[in-house]
């Protein structure tokens, strides 16, 4: 017979949402059974954000001293690629302890390895041997790349970000189909570690983004060498003796690009499938799970969070934050909405590009009556010092200043996104980062200097401007 297992919480999957719901809830006194088929860590840890941010890391590095002329030190990088592969999975086995079956179990989580699926709205049986009639339930599955569909590009080898990082060798040329913030950051890496890149986009390069930050992240690539062809539709892809060549359209024109490697980025697909959502009774679409604003599904004993969501934001963080929302509201029973205006998202490239809110044009349409305030990477005396000074701080505000958005590229522009996203979460005025004292000389001032625009037309204003000629007589 099946082992019966009855906790207060199933979690299914152990992504970075499903341990941080399996280990809060732990953390309160509940038990917690945690099912996954694959590794422990999902994507982000195994074939995502920590392997990816390595790879970008040694990148930097490489790029770092090709450019150390500017500074009279001059330096010539060797790139020994099967090192930087040591090094990208040292990465993952530092941060494996964290996510493993052995820190869980510590915690108090009972962990099972297996597929699990839903029998009916109460039960999940998991590969035949254990039965779990939990509480509640957590769909924490995560996702999966999204392959198009083109033709031959079944038959032809390719790589997604499952694989990519299994390279023991640099690619000669890399051909990336995809030109969002994932292949465009894989892309630029590669290029910078030697080897030829070429990346394909249907539509506008990282499109969701604000074009006039993005076109600048563009150019930087393209200064690098990266070629990128937008728009552009593939439409066809064989394998050749030297690896695969695609036939592309960009406009009127067709053209055949040869590469030795291809990666596909094109987007991810959330793993809902064989889950057996109709048994439970949960509404799903190709897109995800439906859920309202507790992240509860059409079954109230079942939440989805991270990437399962339909029509969520599929970053690691929203995840995280999911999870503090469904044990807030699972286990403390208090009530909890989803919302998404205060999370940040950054693209890794160099330089980066970090947003949270509405762009100018998303405000707009929204009907807000906004102002809009920049200032440049240039006029920062620290970007200054470290030659850093391509980019700027754009902030979206209305009328009275009200916080609604802001858009920065440029050197760590995900760590100074951070102000933002808290003035933003908790409805500030852009007076308190204008008010706010920044360490000289520091990146920091660039978020205070861009808030001190907001005030600019006051110091103009003629009434304002008499005033203080009629102080000044005082």
């Amino acid at each position: 017979m099946a082992e019966l297992l009855k906790p207060d919480i199933c979690v299914i999957g152990a992504g970075s949402g499903g341990l941080s719901v399996a280990a809060g809830a732990a953390a309160f006194g509940a038990s917690v059974v945690l099912v996954e088929k694959g590794r422990m860590g999902g994507d982000c840890l195994n074939c995502g954000c920590v392997p990816s941010k390595a790879l970008i890391a040694a990148a930097k590095r490489a790029n770092a001293a090709l450019m150390s002329g500017k500074f009279g030190v001059d330096l010539q990088p060797v790139v020994d690629f099967s090192r930087v592969y040591s090094h990208v999975h040292k990465v993952i086995a530092a941060v494996t302890p964290n996510d493993s079956i052995e820190r869980f179990t510590g915690l108090g989580v009972r962990v099972v390895a297996g597929r699990a699926r839903f029998t009916d709205p109460a039960t999940v049986m998991v590969d035949g041997s254990i039965t779990v009639q939990a509480r509640r339930f957590v769909i924490a599955t995560g996702s999966s790349p999204a392959v198009p569909p083109i033709p031959g590009l079944a038959q032809a080898p390719y790589r997604t970000n499952e694989t990519i990082f299994d390279l023991e060798e640099l690619p000669a040329h890399l051909v990336v189909i995809g030109g969002g913030p994932g292949g465009l950051e894989l892309g630029q890496a590669f290029r910078r570690l030697g080897a030829q890149v070429t990346v394909i986009e249907a539509e506008r390069p990282l499109a969701k983004d604000d074009a006039e930050c993005a076109q600048l992240v563009l150019a930087a690539l393209l200064r690098e060498g990266v070629e990128i062809r937008a728009p552009a539709r593939v439409q066809s892809v064989r394998q050749t003796s030297g690896g695969i060549e695609l036939a592309v359209r960009c406009g009127d024109a067709e053209e055949r690009i040869a590469g030795s490697h291809l990666l596909v980025s094109a987007g991810r697909a959330p793993n809902v499938m064989g889950l057996g959502l109709e048994e439970a009774k949960i509404e799903f679409t190709p897109a995800g799970i439906v859920v309202d604003g507790s992240l509860q599904t059409t079954n109230r004993r079942v939440y989805a969070t991270g990437d399962a969501v339909a029509g969520g934001m599929m970053f690691t963080h929203v995840a995280n934050y999911h999870a503090g929302l469904v044990i807030r509201h699972a286990l403390l029973r208090l009530p909890v909405k989803a919302r998404y205006n205060a999370l940040p998202r950054v693209t890794f490239t160099d330089p980066e590009l970090a947003h949270v809110g509405l762009t100018d044009e998303q405000a707009r349409d929204e009907g807000y009556r906004i102002r809009v305030m920049r200032w440049p990477y240039c006029e920062n005396d620290r970007a200054q010092t470290e030659r850093t000074t391509d980019g700027h701080v754009k902030v979206v505000t209305t009328a009275g200043g009200g916080v609604l958005g802001a858009t920065i590229v440029g050197a760590h522009a995900g760590e100074l996104i951070a102000p933002w996203t808290l003035a933003i979460g908790q409805g500030l005025n852009i007076r308190a980062i204008a008010e706010m004292v920044a360490p000289y000389p520091t990146l920091s001032e660039l978020n205070k200097r861009a808030a001190m625009m907001f005030f600019a037309p006051v110091a103009a204003n003629p009434t304002v401007r008499r005033m203080i000629r009629w102080l000044r007589r005082g």
